[in-house]
């Protein structure tokens, strides 16, 4: 339990920091705008690179594994979108970004650290190869489904193409291709400072943007995707990768604690792109990360882990 406090502490810290800020005047909203697109442009896509570039992919892919973690993101992201859509009356994208928002984990400000602490160098590989694909699949998703009602084909495509975290994945498969052993060190060195400016400035900026939003005038909306992020995501993947896929306990153990995250950032930054949905995404952020420090250990405990 005191470790992911000390853990959690410090993201909800740094949110705390970008809304104090934002409260005394110290910042304005258009430092949180700006530090979104600096965000989304440029910093995450350094850290997919960073992440796909140095990931120790099996030969074979693990189907059960595949399929128990996104069965749950599949099922939490259409509750959240059809309760947010038919209880709260919000608008199309907003729909989405509330799906987005409770199937999206937290994995690189509070996953990475909590899952290697709970599992080891055995939950290394399956908690670095969901996170190579945990990305890619869900901002996909979520710009098929914002962009796709109505909007050409074309449009679509050039919405995916240009997307800077799909052109990051991109660039670091060729990357691994071309230069096998890894970066120069003056280029790792300057991506991995891009990567690493990531997670302080997307919680900075999520902080101003709270601040800014508050919880919206539907507070309910973001309590209830914090609870299925934090609740009904992990019981089903444990549901399915323990008793219809049996996947491996270590395995199974990282699925269900990845799930078990809190909503991810990345979440926030989409609703910002669309400047859309922004309060309703910061608010269940907020939420979910503070309760997770609870959550988190009970699904531990479930799991086994001490």
């Amino acid at each position: 339990m005191l470790h992911v406090l000390t853990v959690v502490l410090p993201v909800f810290g740094l949110m705390g920091l970008g809304y104090a800020a934002r409260a005394v005047g110290y910042v304005t909203d258009r430092t949180g705008e700006g530090l979104s697109d600096f965000v989304f442009a440029v910093a995450i896509p350094a850290l997919i690179f960073k992440t796909l570039t140095a990931a120790d992919l099996p030969t074979s892919q693990p189907w059960g594994y595949w399929f128990s973690y996104f069965g749950g993101v599949l099922v939490t992201w259409t509750l959240a979108t059809v309760v947010a859509r038919k209880f709260f009356a919000v608008s199309h994208v907003e729909g989405v970004v509330a799906g987005f928002t409770a199937g999206q984990s937290n994995t690189v400000l509070v996953g990475i650290p909590l899952i290697l602490e709970a599992f080891g160098p055995e939950g290394a590989v399956p908690l670095f190869l969901l996170i190579a694909i945990h990305l890619p699949i869900t901002m996909t998703t979520a710009t098929v489904l914002a962009e796709g009602r109505g909007v050409p084909v074309r449009r679509i495509l050039r919405q995916l193409v240009t997307n800077p975290l799909l052109i990051a994945i991109a660039v670091a498969v060729l990357a691994r291709e071309a230069a096998p052993t890894g970066l120069p060190g003056a280029a790792k060195t300057i991506v991995d400072m891009l990567g690493a400016a990531a997670s302080p400035c997307a919680l900075f900026a999520m902080g101003i943007a709270l601040r800014r939003y508050g919880m919206g005038d539907q507070p309910v909306l973001a309590v209830i995707l914090s609870s299925l992020k934090l609740v009904v995501h992990p019981l089903i993947v444990l549901m399915l990768a323990r008793y219809v896929f049996t996947v491996p306990p270590t395995w199974t153990g990282v699925a269900v604690m990845f799930a078990a995250m809190p909503c991810g950032v990345n979440a926030y930054l989409f609703a910002e792109r669309y400047r859309t949905g922004v309060a309703i995404s910061s608010g269940a952020i907020a939420i979910s990360t503070a309760v997770c420090v609870a959550t988190s250990a009970i699904w531990l405990a479930i799991m086994g882990v001490r």
